[in-house]
Parts: C-alpha cells; sequence; structure tokens
C-alpha cells in the first residue's frame, strides 16, 4: 500500500474482540468506519456501532483525524488534536507505541488485502490489562 490515506478512503464494517485480561472479561463491537477526506487534506476516520460489553449493548463510537504525509504515511491524531501515532503501509504492515499516562499501547496493523485490514492493540500497565482485535472490511459501493 503504497498511500495509506488513498487506500483507507471509503467505508468498512468493523468487528472488534475486546478482553480485558486482569477481569477475565469480553466484549465486542460491531458497526462501521468511514475515512473521508475534509479541509487541509486530512481524512476524518468516524465509526459508530453497537458496543457488547458485560452483558450491556449500547451505542459507541470514535473519531479519529489522519494528516497524510508526502511519502504516503500518516499521522494519527485524537479528534482533540493530539498525536496518537504513526501510520506507515507502505510494506504492508505497521507496529506503533502510544505511552498513555502509566500504560503502554502496543499496536500492530495489516493491509491483509485492498478489500481488508487488521489492527490489534494490546494495552498493559496498571490501569490495563487488555486485547483487541479488530478487522475492517470494504463495504460495496452503495450498500
Amino acid at each position: 500500500m503504497s498511500d495509506a490515506a488513498a487506500y483507507l478512503t471509503g467505508e468498512w464494517t468493523v468487528e472488534r474482540a475486546l478482553f480485558d485480561l486482569a477481569a477475565d472479561r469480553s466484549g465486542s463491537f460491531h458497526g462501521t468506519a468511514v475515512f473521508r477526506a475534509v479541509d487541509g487534506g486530512r481524512l476524518l476516520h468516524t465509526e459508530d456501532g453497537e458496543l457488547r460489553w458485560h452483558g450491556t449493548a449500547a451505542p459507541a463510537g470514535r473519531t479519529l483525524v489522519l494528516l497524510p504525509g508526502p511519502d504516503g504515511t500518516c499521522d494519527v491524531m485524537f479528534s482533540d488534536g493530539r498525536f496518537f501515532h504513526d501510520l506507515d503501509l507502505r510494506t504492508g504492515g505497521w507496529t506503533v507505541s502510544h505511552p498513555c499516562a502509566a500504560d503502554s499501547y502496543e499496536g500492530a496493523f495489516v493491509a491483509v488485502s485492498p478489500e481488508e485490514w487488521r489492527v490489534r492493540w494490546r494495552t498493559t500497565g496498571p490501569a490495563k490489562d487488555h486485547l483487541q482485535h479488530t478487522v475492517y472490511r470494504r463495504r460495496a459501493a452503495g450498500r
């Protein structure tokens, strides 16, 4: 994938498995993700769906902003403008680290095909012992 922003642009289904390893609990998120160009060349990443956690289902979502670089990479920002991580899919995969207070987020991204990519996050520290596996599949036009 020579250009992360071009690859990600569009609509995707999202299937996420969530695990709280310390509490021996699991859950899931099912929904959609949209990556669309906005002002200044930025790419807005919004997710909307349903979170099922410990017997409860509720609407959930998130928003991130990608800042494409001239070399096909992106900086991924939280919606409030704080830096989250970089993203380089030119070799088909990428690993990142993100410190959050005393916890550490370790991410691995894999572009499986033009129609599917995956993300794994492992979070460890005094406040968290979590694992997330997410599969994104491109939605067909008109769906």
